[in-house]
């Protein structure tokens, strides 16, 4: 009975952990849309902001629930509070320092960048 215990306690603090936003993403972007309009995303573990030019902020809660990794390149699927799924998307299998946020048909929200505004090009150009 111990044993049965345990592992349902260590499945329980997987589940709850799983709904957390993972480290790859969490933190401050600068995003791009696809009008050019600039905003600033921070995502802490259960929500996130987004700011736009004239400062004004809107924050969301939001939990993650799927990631998927192919070739290397990594997909998170998270979920508002609202019921709207998105994307965080870094197709760069090496540099997850600038990605895409797509809605759940796959239709790119914004362009994100760690320390810089990048479009959709800058993401897909050819290394020179």
């Amino acid at each position: 009975m111990k044993k049965a215990s345990i592992a349902l306690l260590g499945i329980l603090a997987v589940i709850l952990v799983g709904c957390s936003g993972s480290d790859t993403y969490r933190g401050s972007w600068k995003a791009t849309d696809a009008n050019g309009a600039k905003f600033e995303l921070f995502f802490n573990a259960k929500d996130f902001t987004v700011r736009n030019s004239s400062g004004k902020k809107e924050k969301f809660e939001y939990s993650q629930n799927s990631v998927q990794i192919e070739n290397s390149v990594s997909t998170y699927g998270i979920q508002l509070a609202d019921g709207r799924n998105y994307q965080i998307n870094f197709p760069k299998s090496d540099d997850e320092s600038m990605g895409i946020i797509k809605d759940e048909n796959g239709i790119p929200i914004y362009t994100i960048g760690r320390k810089r505004y990048i479009n959709y090009d800058d993401v897909f150009k050819l290394n020179e």
